[in-house]
């Protein structure tokens, strides 16, 4: 009898909560299974004490397992309470990042198409509103004597050359490279999105190349005008389209005026236009010829960094050869045509040319620099004790 009730007065260790009402779970069912009805009429005191005990135990541990189902309830509620209020944060979050996103695509965009206006304007300004520099002639200059000819690659054909050829090059040449990189598995994992729409890789670089291109073409044309408006050199036909008479009523065809620079004169410009007129001024530098050359090399050079078709080894240098000879042969006839003298071919080819290489190689991402590459000669002071520092340490 007194180990019974000590038994039954003994409190039970603590357990964690997962543990407790696990072990609980067990206990209560495995006293529910042991319950028996027991019909006794006068049951001994001992017998009462051990049923009293057994159903005060029962009840405690009913009382233990509703609180911790409370406690798991509120638990729960609370957690979806949190994540409820944390879906809205999160989808605010994304929503402006993906704000912001777009804002640098377009504030970028919005970048380079003004830097392109600031670029090109001048170039529309020319044209319309420049006056070349008035440079006197010679009657007797053989080099004006030349007669007017129509242009052999006339203005629509110079288009063609120098925009759809390079437009359609740069975006057949980036959608075979896509197409290659996505069926080998060896594109970027970088990815554009603007607009929940994720932009293709093909158009990313198609707009990086043209983007260069672009601004090169404009750098190039802006510095071939700047000379013609300067300089304001004649063409060969300039006495055939101006037709040059004094203040005296004289024209090149008296002898007075042989062996004069002369200054002074009026056009009479009889089947000219006013367009004429303003052309003849400027001879120097070709505005043909630098254009082909920038926009055939630039091709060229991109075909060289970019194509990487491997089905023929003369494919590519067959390429380049046939641009750089469609600018050669445009160089060439503006000479035959008698609309420049031979220097300024040359000297327009020479900037065209010339602005190609640069844009290829310092503005454009086509031949990227060697991080590791070390200059021969020491550029600073700096560089020169760095050096003798690295000699001395190798001599010892």
């Amino acid at each position: 009898m007194s180990n019974e009730s000590s038994a039954s007065e003994t409190t039970p260790l603590r357990r964690p909560e997962s543990q407790l009402s696990a072990a609980l779970v067990a206990n209560v069912a495995s006293s529910n299974n042991n319950k028996h009805v027991i019909n006794i009429a006068n049951p001994t005191p001992a017998l009462a004490t051990e049923l009293i005990t057994n159903n005060d135990s029962n009840t405690i541990i009913e009382e233990r397992l509703q609180g911790i189902t409370n406690n798991n309830n509120n638990n729960n509620s609370s957690h979806i309470n949190i994540t409820q209020q944390q879906h809205p944060q999160q989808q605010q979050h994304q929503n402006n990042e993906n704000m912001d996103t777009n804002k640098r695509i377009l504030c970028r965009v919005g970048l380079d198409i003004l830097i392109l206006l600031l670029v090109g304007f001048p170039i529309l300004l020319f044209f319309l509103l420049g006056d070349p520099y008035k440079r006197g002639f010679f009657c007797d200059d053989e080099s004006l004597k030349h007669p007017f000819k129509d242009s052999t690659v006339r203005n629509w054909m110079l288009y063609i050359i120098g925009l759809v050829i390079p437009v359609g090059v740069i975006l057949i040449v980036e959608l075979l490279r896509s197409r290659n990189a996505s069926v080998s598995g060896t594109g970027s994992a970088r990815r554009y999105v603007f607009m929940s729409y994720q932009i293709p890789d093909w158009l990313v670089e198609c707009y990086k190349k043209m983007g260069v291109f672009a601004f090169g073409a404009a750098a190039s044309q802006l510095m071939t005008d700047i000379a013609k408006y300067s300089i304001g050199r004649l063409r060969p036909h300039f006495i055939a389209v101006c037709q040059p008479q004094m203040p005296d009523g004289s024209t090149c065809d008296n002898a007075t005026n042989v062996g004069k620079y002369i200054t002074d004169f009026t056009c009479k410009g009889v089947g000219s236009s006013a367009r004429m007129l303003k052309e003849m001024r400027l001879s120097f530098p070709s505005g043909h010829s630098s254009f082909t050359f920038y926009t055939m090399v630039y091709v060229a050079l991109y075909l060289q960094a970019r194509m990487n078709w491997q089905g023929s080894k003369l494919l590519r240098h067959f390429l380049q050869f046939l641009f750089i000879m469609i600018a050669w042969y445009t160089a060439l006839s503006r000479v035959s045509d008698y609309k420049h003298h031979w220097s300024d071919v040359l000297a327009g080819s020479a900037i065209g040319a010339a602005c190609a290489v640069i844009v290829a190689n310092y503005v454009s991402d086509l031949f990227p620099s060697k991080p590791n590459a070390k200059s021969y000669l020491p550029r600073s002071s700096q560089d020169v004790s760095q050096t003798h520092s690295t000699v001395v340490v190798t001599t010892n």
